[in-house]
């Protein structure tokens, strides 16, 4: 992903701090919560989150909270879903399309809660 043109598209000065933010989202494989990538950033934590409520208001970005009251975040690719346990609160990003539909509303994001598979094998031995 190139984030020189990402944020030239969306009228976003590419500084340090905000390009090692999204470097660290973009090579992510699932959400990430400020905890998980605070070690890999020489910031505060209010210059975290002043540059990703900007990524969010320019659509860069999804967030969504979780069972741990954490807030979590993933570069805006496509649009899927999430399954998050209640057992162990791991997160897992759904890709199969789910046939979910509200009348006279656009459903963009569908968080599942549950059991995840290990935590209901771990439940049934």
């Amino acid at each position: 992903m190139n984030l020189e043109k990402l944020t030239h598209e969306k009228n976003i000065k590419l500084t340090t701090a905000r390009k090692a933010i999204l470097e660290i989202l973009v090579e992510s494989d699932k959400p990430l919560c400020y905890e998980d990538i605070k070690n890999s950033l020489s910031m505060d934590k209010a210059t975290f989150y002043r540059n990703i409520t900007k990524f969010e208001e320019q659509n860069i970005i999804n967030s969504f909270e979780s069972n741990d009251k954490k807030r979590y975040f993933e570069i805006s690719k496509t649009k899927h879903s999430h399954f998050i346990c209640s057992v162990c609160s791991k997160i897992e990003c759904i890709h199969e399309k789910l046939n979910f539909n509200l009348q006279d509303y656009q459903v963009d994001n569908i968080i599942i809660k549950g059991v995840c598979p290990n935590c209901l094998n771990k439940e049934h031995k």
